[in-house]
């Protein structure tokens, strides 16, 4: 079976520098990967901001044109998500599919989606992103306009098309309603433990460190957004028992309306009593990562909860050293495992870990500091319910 090919395009403003542009060309291509097709090229350009009818300039578009017809490519992809407008005159240019990251991304959720819960939320998110875009669907009928005061068959075609998604819309939308009315039932039905939320960009093995504390076996692969549904486990330290949750995982630019069709997962996530967020220090962006995971926490107003930050995969982590003769500034690349513990460890404003789930190093160490600080939540929240440690 051949793999469908794109190209990706991207835009890099002057907040951007090259190796941030590396991991973000990365990150997408990973992404294409996931869906099972495969970049073969990536085009960028520097641009205060992206152009409001065709993302990259004209010149750009005619040299995507050219190395998509020179090698019968199929897809061309973009990096944020693209306004209908400049879908259409995309397409009018390259003659070819386009999808912009939001389409990407919703078709990941949409593959991976297995219960009745997250398929529900992917299709509404699909539903909301598709609606105002039905127009560049139809606009192989554009020419078949009526007279005047009269409709032509494509316009029609719009209307019915968008009465039948609004339906859909709104159809799902009573569907999510019932299931989030019974999500917080079970969540007041479970009171009486302290609740612990595994938070993190997407693929830094959350579900494995899940499956480890919990000596489950949660789906746990090499892929974005392996995990989509919420799931649960008791967990036992020691003998305090606490409920651990592992939650989706987030991305750069991830989609307004997943956020909004996943707001009753996330709903686990506001109400926890505490979060372990998880980071990849393997990752040559993991700070960015960071950023970003913190600033979907702020938007869904979990920005302010008790944290634990656990850096994973140590045993993956690797870094240029310097030379002692060496006398230009040391970058971030140069730092080894130790610096970065040091500079994390005097500088955060919560408890940090360094451990590699994958091959159980440092795993006691997260242990005694989740113990500790579920045991100080515990007994403040529920004083007369203390177990007896």
């Amino acid at each position: 079976m051949t793999q469908d090919r794109c190209v990706t395009v991207f835009v890099q403003t002057p907040y951007v520098s090259d190796n941030t542009l590396t991991d973000y060309i990365n990150e997408l291509n990973f992404l294409i990967t996931t869906l099972g097709a495969v970049a073969i090229k990536s085009f960028s350009q520097r641009m205060q901001q992206a152009d409001s009818r065709t993302y990259v300039g004209s010149g750009k578009l005619q040299e995507i044109k050219s190395y998509i017809e020179e090698n019968q490519l199929e897809y061309a992809v973009f990096d944020d998500e693209l306004t209908p407008a400049q879908l259409r005159n995309i397409e009018n240019i390259l003659q070819c599919n386009v999808l912009d990251r939001t389409q990407v991304i919703l078709n990941i959720f949409a593959l991976h989606a297995s219960t009745a819960h997250s398929k529900i939320q992917v299709e509404l998110a699909q539903y909301k992103y598709l609606l105002p875009r039905l127009k560049r669907m139809w606009t192989h009928l554009d020419r078949q306009k009526g007279g005047l005061n009269m409709r032509g068959p494509g316009e029609t075609q719009i209307e019915t098309d968008r009465r039948i998604v609004l339906s859909k819309i709104s159809l799902l939308k009573q569907k999510l309603a019932e299931i989030d009315r019974q999500k917080t039932l079970q969540r007041k039905n479970r009171k009486q433990l302290v609740r612990v939320s595994l938070v993190g960009y997407t693929n830094v093995g959350k579900s494995t460190i899940l499956n480890m504390l919990a000596k489950s076996e949660v789906l746990s692969e090499n892929k974005l957004f392996a995990t989509l549904d919420t799931t649960i486990r008791k967990v036992v330290i020691d003998n305090l028992p606490f409920l651990l949750t592992d939650t989706v995982g987030f991305i750069r630019k991830l989609p307004a309306t997943l956020l909004e069709s996943f707001k009753s997962t996330l709903d686990e996530v506001k109400e926890s009593d505490l979060l372990i967020h998880v980071a990849d220090i393997s990752h040559p962006d993991f700070e960015n990562q960071i950023n970003e995971v913190t600033k979907t926490l702020n938007e869904i107003g979990a920005g302010d909860k008790e944290m634990i930050m656990v850096f994973n995969k140590t045993d993956a982590y690797s870094y240029i050293k310097k030379d002692e003769d060496d006398l230009t500034p040391v970058e971030k690349y140069n730092f080894s495992l130790e610096d970065w513990k040091r500079t994390y460890l005097n500088n955060a404003k919560c408890e940090v870990v360094f451990i590699s789930a994958k091959e159980k190093q440092n795993i006691e160490e997260l242990k005694q500091v989740m113990y500790d600080k579920i045991k100080t939540i515990h007994a403040k929240i529920y004083p007369y319910n203390n177990f007896l440690w």
